[in-house]
């Protein structure tokens, strides 16, 4: 085989590779009473390919977040470009929060249980755009 027989199947894989997507959250944060900083803030990229009630998400969490111990008040805000969902998936249910038409992004708070929640940040116009997910146990 001559040597540029060679190089295009190398070249054609590494191409394949850096168009493959990667999975959607990196690792998990572990939150309880008194987030330090509080606020919490996580990035990444809001939207997916799957449809769903809550928009198109990813097919995996954008973030997950593992509660370990009952919190009595905390805060999920999102603010992203586009037209932002918030699906929250845990022990205690399924929740979808929609941006409200005045450019507020999707929020949820209350009362948070122990366990593993996923997080998806979506986009009910199947936009793809970066997003901030801020966690807050300051009710103001």
């Amino acid at each position: 085989m001559k040597p540029i027989a060679k190089v295009i199947p190398v070249a054609t894989m590494l191409a394949a590779l850096l168009v493959t997507p990667l999975p959607a959250y990196s690792s998990t944060l572990q939150v309880g009473v008194g987030l330090n900083p509080d606020p919490q803030v996580l990035r990444g990229t809001s939207g997916g390919s799957k449809s769903s009630d809550c928009g198109f998400i990813a097919t995996a969490p954008n973030e997950v977040i593992k509660v370990t111990q009952p919190i009595p008040y905390m805060r999920f805000s999102v603010q992203s470009a586009g037209q932002p969902t918030l699906l929250i998936e845990g022990p205690t249910g399924r929740f979808c929060v929609l941006a409200d038409g005045g450019g507020a992004g999707p929020q949820m708070s209350g009362f948070w249980a122990p366990g593993t929640y996923s997080v998806y940040i979506g986009d009910r116009a199947k936009g793809s755009n970066p997003y901030t997910l801020s966690l807050t146990q300051s009710s103001k």
